[in-house]
């Protein structure tokens, strides 16, 4: 059934919501299914923008940032996967780059997973408007793939 399960972290609690519900689903499994979770990182574009004089210019990151910027999404990605781990759960460790709900739906579809976890802030209105909402855009993006929205604690 849920064979493989990928869940987006952005680096905060508000993100790391949906794995207690996760643990949960997959300890509710038979044993004889095995789950591979994949923890999923998407890294913003490339390139950091700069301000000189009064335009704004990109600035690509060079090889080593964005190297060690990757190394840090992959170190946290690990850590964090800990726990399921030591209940004998696979994680996969996966860092993308580029806008987070595009690359959320293209890695899910090319991994041929059967769910996608993932929490959402529960805003509304006008937050919701000025920040947008990764969770929304994947909602809407995908179609074949079911989606567990978890909304995070306030």
């Amino acid at each position: 059934m849920y064979e493989k399960i990928v869940v987006p972290l952005d680096g905060s609690k508000v993100g790391e919501a949906a794995l207690p519900y996760v643990e949960d689903i997959v300890s509710k499994l038979s044993p004889e299914v095995k789950t591979e979770v994949i923890l999923l990182q998407v890294l913003a574009p490339a390139s950091i923008p700069t301000v000189s004089g009064r335009t704004p210019d990109i600035t690509l990151y060079s090889e080593q940032q964005l190297e060690e910027t990757e190394k840090k999404a992959m170190d946290y990605l690990n850590q964090t996967g800990e726990a399921l781990r030591s209940k004998g759960v696979t994680v996969t460790a996966k860092v993308a780059i580029g806008d987070a709900a595009e690359q959320i739906v293209k890695v899910a579809g090319e991994i041929e997973v059967n769910l996608i976890a993932m929490s959402t802030h529960g805003r509304s209105g006008f937050s919701r408007w000025a920040f947008g909402s990764v969770t929304d855009k994947v909602l809407r993006r995908e179609g074949r793939i079911p989606i567990a929205m978890i909304r995070a604690p306030r």
